[in-house]
């Protein structure tokens, strides 16, 4: 028998916080707002965008404005964490403005949960209010951008943690 047979494979090499490069990637805050909270923003700016296009009362029109707002500042916010994410900066904000009122609770991450589940009840509400057959085309190619890089992500983060899981 050859004494190469009876060689051992080695661990992959763990870098010192447990993690590897793949999942470093996947919990920066460039990704993080690239692919959940940017696309998260352009949901409820195109939400507000139709409240108000589409608006029968002055309450809907001032409900539209504020998501739009709402939206700008989370927009703000994330793009603000992913460049600083690039030039390795720390911030000393969140993700958004619910997770930073989450921050003077001291749970942020609840509240970033928050914002992820009005995030999702607002897709909800485009599809099953109709509204999503309003858009624009320059708005629907940006709802389809945006959910299109939000599915893919989750995807992929969910794939390369069962294929991790399985090894």
């Amino acid at each position: 028998m050859d004494a190469d047979n009876h060689k051992t494979e080695k661990p992959p090499v763990r870098q010192p916080d447990g993690l590897d490069r793949i999942q470093r990637l996947f919990r920066r805050p460039f990704f993080l707002s690239t692919t959940i909270g940017i696309p998260f923003c352009v949901f409820k700016l195109i939400l507000g965008i139709v409240a108000v296009r589409e608006s029968s009362t002055p309450v809907l029109t001032i409900i539209g404005w504020g998501i739009i707002l709402w939206a700008g500042t989370d927009l703000v916010m994330n793009l603000g964490r992913a460049v600083l994410d690039i030039i390795h900066g720390e911030s000393s904000f969140e993700y958004c403005l619910i997770a930073q009122l989450g921050r003077l609770f001291g749970m942020p991450a609840v509240f970033l949960a928050i914002d992820t589940l009005l995030a999702f009840l607002i897709i909800c509400a485009m599809l099953w209010s109709g509204w999503i057959t309003r858009l624009t085309v320059a708005e629907s190619y940006l709802w389809y951008a945006a959910t299109t890089l939000n599915l893919v992500s989750l995807s992929l983060v969910l794939l390369y943690t069962e294929i991790r899981r399985e090894n």
